[in-house]
Formats: C-alpha cells, sequence, structure tokens
C-alpha cells in the first residue's frame, strides 16, 4: 500500500459532492474548492506524527482538514478509540479508504468539529476562515491562487519524486505552445491571446530555457522547448484548442 493508492479514492469522493480537485498544491496532497469553501486532505498509509504535524500544519490555511487511510480491518480497542480522540481533540477529520471487493469505497468516519461536509452553511465557513491570522490568510490565497491557474489535474497525490505541475509551468506551457503554433511573437501578441499580465516574466526570466529574446519584447522558442513540450501533451492540446478556438492566423 502506497499513499498514492489512496489519491484516485479521495479525489472522486471530493468530486462526487461538487468540488474542484487538484493534486498537489503549495505541499498539500489533495485540494478541494466549492464555491468559497477550501478543503485539504492529507494522505498517509497509517496516522502518525508526521501526519498529524502536515494535517494541524494546513489548518492555518483552511479549517476544512482531513487525514485519510486506508481502512483498518480492526476499528475496536484502545488504540484505535486513541486515533479517534486525538483527531477529534485537532479538530481533523478522518476519511477511510475501503479496496475490498466489490469495489473502492470512502467513508467518513470524523469531520473537523465533528460536522459532516453537507452541514456546514455558508456563513458558518465564512466565521472559521474569519479566525485565519493576517499571515496564514496569505497562504490560502496563495493556494486559491494556484488553484484558480492550473486549468487539469495532472498530479498524483501523495508521489514526492514527480515533477509537479504547476499553475507557472502551466503558464509557460501555454506561452511555449502560442510560440509553436505562431511562430516569432511579442509579448503584447502573446498577451492577447489570453497568455496573461505575468507572459513578460515568464519570457524574461526563461526559468525552464524554453525561450529565447529576439528583440526587445519579442521572443521565439527554443529546441528545447520544442521537445519538452512533447512531454505535456494534455496540456499543449487543450493550448492549441484555445489558439483554434479564437481563429488567431498562423504567422
Amino acid at each position: 500500500m502506497k499513499e498514492t493508492d489512496l489519491s484516485e479514492p479521495i479525489k472522486t469522493y471530493l468530486k462526487q459532492q461538487g468540488y474542484r480537485v487538484q493534486s498537489e498544491v503549495k505541499d498539500c496532497d489533495i485540494t478541494a474548492q466549492r464555491d468559497d469553501k477550501l478543503v485539504i486532505v492529507e494522505l498517509k498509509t497509517s496516522v502518525n506524527m508526521t501526519l498529524l504535524i502536515q494535517a494541524t500544519a494546513r489548518q492555518k490555511i483552511t479549517p476544512f482538514v482531513y487525514v485519510a487511510i486506508p481502512e483498518p480491518a480492526s476499528q475496536k480497542g484502545a488504540h484505535w478509540r486513541g486515533i479517534l480522540t486525538v483527531l477529534s481533540r485537532l479538530n481533523l477529520g478522518l476519511l477511510l479508504v475501503n479496496f475490498n471487493p466489490p469495489g473502492t469505497t470512502v467513508k467518513e468516519a470524523l469531520s473537523p468539529d465533528n460536522l459532516a461536509f453537507d452541514e456546514r452553511e455558508t456563513n458558518q465557513t465564512r466565521l472559521a476562515q474569519s479566525k485565519i491570522s493576517g499571515h496564514n490568510l496569505k497562504k490560502r490565497e496563495a493556494v486559491l491562487r494556484e488553484l484558480e491557474g492550473r486549468s487539469l489535474d495532472l498530479n498524483e497525490a501523495g508521489s514526492h519524486r514527480r515533477q509537479l505541475i504547476t499553475a507557472y509551468r502551466e503558464n509557460a506551457i501555454f506561452v511555449a505552445t502560442c510560440l509553436q503554433q505562431l511562430g516569432t511573437s511579442t509579448t503584447a501578441e502573446l498577451r492577447a491571446i489570453g497568455t496573461g499580465d505575468k507572459t513578460a516574466t515568464v519570457l524574461a526570466k526563461n526559468y525552464y530555457g524554453w525561450f529565447e529574446r529576439v528583440k526587445k519584447g519579442t521572443y521565439q522558442l527554443t529546441e528545447k522547448g520544442r521537445s519538452s513540450l512533447e512531454n505535456y501533451p494534455e496540456l499543449t492540446a487543450l493550448s492549441k484548442a484555445h489558439i483554434k478556438g479564437l481563429h488567431v492566423k498562423l504567422k
């Protein structure tokens, strides 16, 4: 059993309740948003101190934090009752993933403040969020910006060795695809297509080595950029569809 095995069941569970779900956002395993409610789920194969440290740290971003583990065969005895007591006292929710036939299921054993997902009204959500300090509010806003900047959920929650598709990388892929399709272009031309306000920064910093400055404010795609786009077929296809939908004339 690996943490990554829990990813798809938890994401499916959240999506079925109307959440927009993303994996590996600002070090959070799974992040879900529905209206103004932000939920974070941390995955582990068992409840341990590392999990508790991670989960309570996420409470600085949102009060709706869950831990997810495989459902244990036995849920009796002092040890299991102790786990539930600790999680309850920390106001952490608990999701249990059962992999037994006939199919994988997820159930909510505990919820933050012992309220079920759909029992929290909007005003309760806002009240809880208002208790987040100014410093931690910045962390919350950073998570929300990252969620807003992503189009597809291409990361695997619980995976710590794979390259992550961040909002910044997705933006760079979009810019690179535009240059691939349109040829040498100015930052103004790219922004007109919808590459965003950070287009000039993405091009100038050239963090991945994908872009080459031809002259002031004008860039072209490098060979490294062309070959790198092959690693992101879903995002390049999405970018090409966007360009085609705008009926942009190819140079």
